[in-house]
């Protein structure tokens, strides 16, 4: 494409081709997916099924551009990344009807990705100035000792179906922002809005050719060739836990740094002399944005038992009144992405009622005019939770709030820790420093007090721990993934040996 010439960004433009080496190319195969609408259930695009030949040609690809671009002058890297955030916000509208296309997004999720991508966008603006060394004293005299941070070289970003622009972005630009090239995997049900069109913003932005390259395909396919390349020098990943493993094994084995992003289990704890009202506004975002799909969202609402019936009443009334439907159409909560997820959360519903909670609403699929077999799920509140039942024991990863009492500050902490899981959660408190003193002793990368756990600022450290992930992003915990530090000594005057 020539400088300046616009590209067309939606759904219905050409995205049946991958990007490798600074060219829009068929798959080796010919063979095609389709991306399905989760709302109407129809085929509204085909995207390219990669191949492992294809792999090999993208990392081929990034592998000859790296060194030239990594020894590109910041102010040039800056520019490029300047203009795709210009790109991305210039072309919002289409951005986020590929979020309702691909994702079941909602208006209001279309823009909270879009929001959050150009956040991610605008911090790695920064990045190509702050890559700074430092002299170091040495103890040898004569010596110079220089600390330099370079690129760590390939770039390897899997990203997930359920935010993809946004958390492809906080990946792929730090990465390319930092001097690396980069591979880009997107989920296979959100192939466009989650890696091509990455590829048309960075083209039009002028990057390049070789240091961006996407790869669409089947995970089953071509999964575990990306997650072993043995030209990878860094694997960011955000999925499930199950899933990371996997790929964290097989970057393993070529020595590739892992940033993995994980599963949750994310409690939402409402103490007793809590603004009631205030956590229940919390809960109903935390627990119903997206449908529910969100790693960070809540899990499990924990609330003391003075307040608990007050809490699970005003819980099932807002619940019971969101608006529910296509995303297409004015609603909070729309589809679920696909019938493996919307059956398994629903068999995770059932399960725990079987086990002796109660249904209080929800539970089902809400039909849709027209639709066969709709993925829409009922907004859902589970009463007389236990930890151990399925739906709290599990990421759910759908539009449901069980909620569980607790007596006592201790046994809350308790039954927040009781999970493999670290990545996000909540306090709602009356005493600000009661809830710090209790956000202090949950074990999870990340807390919020007097507040919910969907929270992410481009500036300020993402992370979990135990089964939610290793390493971190944003900020410069992410930039320490992807870059390196090498160190140089200048001996600038004769040195004395003992032999």
């Amino acid at each position: 494409m020539a400088r300046g010439q616009s590209a067309a960004y939606g759904i219905d433009a050409d995205w049946n081709r991958l990007y490798i080496g600074g060219e829009w190319r068929g798959s080796a195969s010919r063979e095609t997916i389709d991306v399905e609408d989760p709302s109407t259930r129809e085929t509204v695009a085909t995207v390219p099924a990669g191949t492992v030949d294809d792999v090999d040609a993208a990392y081929d690809a990034a592998a000859a551009a790296q060194e030239e671009w990594g020894q590109t002058p910041p102010a040039r890297r800056q520019e490029v990344v300047q203009e795709l955030l210009r790109l991305l916000n210039e072309h919002d509208e289409e951005i986020i009807g590929l979020l309702t296309h691909e994702a079941g997004g909602t208006r209001g999720m279309g823009e909270t990705s879009l929001h959050l991508a150009s956040d991610q966008a605008a911090e790695a603006v920064t990045l190509p100035r702050r890559l700074k060394g430092e002299h170091v004293v040495s103890n040898i005299p004569g010596k110079e000792n220089i600390v330099q941070r370079v690129p760590q070289g390939i770039v390897t970003v899997i990203s997930p179906w359920n935010f993809p622009l946004n958390l492809s972005m906080r990946a792929v630009a730090p990465a390319i922002a930092a001097g690396n090239a980069v591979v880009l995997k997107p989920a296979t049900n959100t192939p466009i809005v989650g890696g091509l069109l990455f590829a048309r913003l960075f083209e039009e932005a002028g990057l390049p050719g070789g240091v961006l390259n996407v790869i669409t395909g089947r995970g089953s396919d071509i999964g575990d060739r990306v997650a072993s390349h043995p030209e990878s020098d860094v694997i960011a990943f955000t999925g499930s836990t199950e899933v990371g493993r996997r790929v964290a094994a097989a970057a393993g084995e070529n020595l590739a740094v892992a940033a993995m992003e994980l599963g949750g289990n994310n409690a939402h704890i409402v103490t007793a002399d809590a603004d009631v009202d205030a956590a229940i506004d919390a809960a109903v975002f935390g627990s119903f944005v997206h449908q529910g799909q969100v790693c960070i969202s809540i899990n499990r609402h924990l609330v003391h038992e003075d307040i608990y019936d007050e809490y699970v009443q005003k819980l099932t009334d807002r619940a019971e009144g969101l608006p529910v439907g296509s995303a297409h159409d004015e609603v909070v909560v729309g589809p679920i992405i696909d019938e493996s997820q919307r059956d398994e959360m629903l068999s995770y519903v059932e399960e725990t009622v079987d086990a002796g909670a109660t249904l209080e609403t929800g539970g089902e699929t809400v039909e849709l005019e027209g639709v066969n077999d709709s993925l829409v799920v009922a907004p859902t509140v589970l009463s007389d939770v236990t930890n151990e039942m399925a739906v709290a024991c599990n990421e759910h990863f759908g539009p449901i709030a069980p909620v569980i009492p607790f007596s006592n500050v201790d046994e809350a902490v308790e039954l927040a820790n009781a999970t493999e899981y670290g990545l996000s959660g909540s306090v709602q408190a009356g005493d600000i420093g009661m809830g710090k003193r209790i956000a202090d002793r949950i074990e999870t990368g990340m807390i919020h007090v007097n507040d919910q756990p969907i929270n992410d600022e481009a500036h300020v450290p993402f992370s979990g721990t135990g089964a939610s992930g290793v390493g971190g992003y944003n900020s410069e915990d992410f930039l320490d993934e992807i870059t390196e530090k090498k160190w140089i000594s200048l001996q600038h005057e004769p040195r004395k040996f003992p032999f």
